[in-house]
């Protein structure tokens, strides 16, 4: 009897040494299998993450298609951190009064343009009138984006029609609409710029990149977004990540071939098909990977969404940055503080 007593607690004590130590931290991360969230994607492959915050943290994954869904996700604590789009990271803030949502990193710049169709309806802005245009989500940064530049250009665009339609379309569903004709023009982001380019002979017609003179031309699409109950409960932990997000990219900027490779491997894993390596390579030359979140272009962002009609009143973004451990960490790698 003492025998078998002895081996149950033997087993016990095995079975409880190969759990997870009540000391664990889980830390639950959202990202989406795009190009422009190149950092997730790298350091899920790199286990990047996992080397440098140790083995008491663990990092859950979670890939979203859509900002919304991933900023609802840190609404109901279900997730910490996310790699997202400008405007969801506003709606969301504004939708908490402020209380949520914090802006502590940059992480992409760029890899947005418009495209239109190579048979010439389109030749200049004027021709817009009477067009169809897709963007990726009604609301998206892409579709505030098109929505606040044909405006500037004297169209009235209403939510469902005006001067010149522009429809919310998926990116793929995007890509075989353009091949048909039935849409004139896509504004999108890569990798499907260089897709319907190379798939679609579609015709670049503007980078967002351009519209953005008061910002040297730099417009983030992918902002570090943090829950404000993770920055205010758990800062040293925070920091941390953020340090390995500031090594990665600059890793990354320093090693592109094997970059690119980590990427697209994970691409594969998330979405079971790799890109091809020309449309890799050409959606790469359009991007800036950065840890500067560029708050200019933000505030660009909102100004355009409550001009168009998106928020209703001028948006009070006082609290959505929050880059005092960013500024810690560039303070310590002698590296530039960002505003």
């Amino acid at each position: 009897m003492r025998v078998l007593l002895a081996n149950w607690l033997a087993a016990l004590a095995l079975f409880a040494g190969g759990c997870d130590s009540t000391d664990t931290t889980v830390l639950r991360v959202g990202h989406f299998p795009n190009i422009t969230h190149a950092q997730a994607l790298v350091a899920r492959q790199y286990r990047w993450f996992e080397q440098r915050l140790g083995p008491d943290v663990k990092i859950q994954w979670f890939v979203y298609n859509a900002g919304p869904s991933a900023m609802e996700a840190i609404f109901a604590r279900t997730l910490d951190l996310a790699y997202v789009g400008p405007n969801p990271a506003i709606n969301a803030h504004l939708k908490s009064r402020g209380s949520e949502i914090r802006i502590v990193a940059g992480a992409c710049s760029g890899g947005a343009a418009l495209i239109v169709q190579p048979d010439g309806r389109i030749k200049s802005d004027a021709d817009f009138r009477g067009k169809r245009i897709a963007t990726p989500q009604f609301g998206n940064t892409q579709d505030v984006a098109a929505r606040a530049w044909l405006r500037s250009k004297g169209l009235r665009v209403t939510m469902s029609g005006g001067d010149a339609q522009v429809i919310p379309t998926t990116n793929p569903d995007q890509l075989a609409l353009f091949q048909k004709g039935a849409l004139d023009a896509v504004w999108t982001v890569e990798p499907w710029v260089s897709r319907l380019e190379q798939e679609a002979n579609g015709r670049l017609y503007l980078e967002e990149r351009s519209l953005w003179p008061g910002t040297g031309g730099k417009h983030v699409t992918t902002h570090l977004v943090s829950s404000a109950r993770l920055l205010k409960e758990k800062p040293v932990l925070l920091k941390k990540w953020i340090a390995a997000h500031v090594e990665l990219t600059e890793w990354i900027a320093a090693h592109p071939d094997e970059a690119k490779q980590l990427l697209n491997a994970e691409i594969k894993a998330e979405t079971t098909k790799s890109l091809p390596l020309v449309t890799l390579d050409a959606a790469w030359k359009r991007l800036n990977l950065t840890h500067d979140p560029v708050r200019a272009s933000l505030l660009k962002s909102a100004e355009d969404a409550h001009q168009i009609g998106f928020l209703r009143d001028k948006p009070d973004l006082s609290r959505i940055y929050d880059l005092s451990l960013l500024n810690e960490v560039l303070r310590e790698k002698n590296l530039p503080e960002v505003e």
